[in-house]
């Protein structure tokens, strides 16, 4: 049976991301356009020559696969709910007000994210957990919400980045057959320089929101009339941090988080079994004097990120839908066409590895194919597999969040109360890191016959 596609690859993408992009702008779930690309794809699909029964096994296969994931997604947030009703969010704002009285706040939040996401091996969980913490600490001293995520966020995606941990990191390093050593040794060359510059930006932008000792002290009372506070509870985040480093498994590092949680819970706000549970589900609302405070101490629960199961779920059928169709192969061939020097190769990879990750809503496309159909190329050139590893992960995948379609930014929606719209203006990181990876592959490879 013929299979050819009576449309190009390209405008099938095409059509998909004006389905996502209407979405957005009409203020319709997300969800919805991606259901409207699964349709479509699927109609294109059967008109050409594809069996009804195929595309259907192909879309529970793809539900399959990401099933886990769901799991975590929902358990991202109950964990959230768990840190603020066991009181350790509470606490860590409460010793956060004592040490940071003068401190630039904007640039120490994110050498904290930095540091913290490093050890833990995930964004959006680093985010979850010590980045609400943060959160709070910042909204109380008067920093723009939008500014204070884009921080977070910046400081979050280094553990995508660089993390021994990061799924995506063994993803990549699986993908190049590297080791962590050799590719942790070809992006520190780019990392520090991102780093530093990222670090610049948020001193001078943090130099506006300094701390005021009156403020500080109102929200040290309205936290202590609240909850009960003890540096005991940093038992959980140390607990999850611990986990975390020795590669525990995600899904089970939650689960111990999450019923360690309930027990401090129950230990030190004399919380009920029964509004613990209100509170996985349901989600938690702070309950001080302070009704700015309370306004900070807001969590969704589980029941917050129903709608980014149904759009994960829906991203991933549409992408298997797309290798199904051998959609994105041929896009790929025209893209690595003409290829003749190690900086256009360097430059090449990492528009492909962005394009993938736009059009396809996930990292995962942006990692696999530059990465398998490119290596190839790298050998001819004669450039190490570690600096394709380097490329994609300063470009497509550290993109990621601004995308308000990327699977990425429906995860941080919930937890952090913003869209990537309002926040991706001022996640500097974001920014920085695939300018940095461009000069520096330049200035690597800027030989007569590196430059075209």
């Amino acid at each position: 049976m013929d299979r050819k596609l009576i449309l190009k690859p390209i405008a099938i993408m095409v059509m998909s991301l004006i389905f996502l992009v209407g979405s957005i702008l009409l203020s319709i779930p997300l969800y919805f356009g991606f259901l409207a690309g699964i349709v479509f794809t699927s109609l294109v699909l059967y008109k050409s020559g594809y069996p009804i029964r195929e595309i259907w096994e192909t879309s529970i296969s793809a539900f399959k696969d990401v099933k886990r994931l769901l799991i975590i997604i929902l358990f991202i947030g109950a964990t959230t709910s768990m840190w603020l009703a066991s009181g350790v969010v509470p606490t860590i704002m409460y010793y956060g007000f004592t040490y940071m009285e003068g401190l630039n706040f904007l640039l120490a939040a994110f050498l904290i994210m930095c540091l913290v996401s490093y050890f833990m091996g995930t964004a959006v969980g680093t985010l979850s957990t010590v980045g609400i913490s943060l959160s709070g600490i910042g909204l109380s001293i008067g920093i723009p919400h939008s500014l204070m995520v884009g921080v977070l966020v910046s400081g979050a995606f280094i553990a995508d980045k660089i993390s021994p941990l990061s799924g995506l990191l063994n993803l990549v390093m699986t993908t190049v057959n590297r080791n962590y050593k050799e590719v942790f040794k070809s992006m520190i060359i780019t990392l520090m320089p991102t780093i530093i510059i990222t670090s610049i930006i948020y001193f001078f932008m943090g130099s506006n929101y300094i701390a005021e000792t009156e403020s500080i002290l109102k929200y040290k009372q309205a936290i202590l009339e609240g909850f009960n506070i003890s540096p005991v509870l940093f038992i959980l985040p140390v607990i999850v941090l611990v986990l975390s480093i020795s590669g525990l498994d995600s899904l089970k590092t939650f689960s111990i988080g999450i019923i360690a949680g309930g027990a401090l819970s129950i230990i030190f706000q004399k919380s009920s079994l029964l509004l613990i549970i209100k509170a996985l589900i349901f989600g938690y609302q702070g309950n001080t004097p302070s009704e700015e405070l309370n306004a900070l101490l807001v969590s969704g629960g589980m029941i917050s990120m129903i709608e980014a199961t149904f759009i994960v779920s829906g991203a991933f059928i549409l992408i298997k839908l797309f290798e199904r169709g051998n959609v994105l192969v041929p896009l790929m061939d025209k893209l690595t066409n003409g290829i003749n020097n190690r900086i256009s190769l360097i430059t090449r990879t990492g528009l492909i590895s962005i394009l993938m990750t736009v059009v396809t809503c996930d990292q995962t496309s942006g990692i696999i194919l530059p990465g398998t159909i490119l290596q190839e190329k790298y050998k001819e050139l004669k450039l190490d597999k570690a600096v394709l590893a380097r490329t994609i992960f300063d470009t497509g995948v550290i993109v990621a969040p601004l995308m308000p379609w990327n699977i990425n930014s429906f995860l941080i929606k919930p937890v952090m109360g913003i869209t990537a719209a309002q926040y991706s203006p001022y996640a500097a990181l974001c920014y920085v890191c695939p300018l940095v990876t461009m000069i520096v592959s330049y200035i690597q490879y800027r030989d007569k016959n590196d430059i075209s």
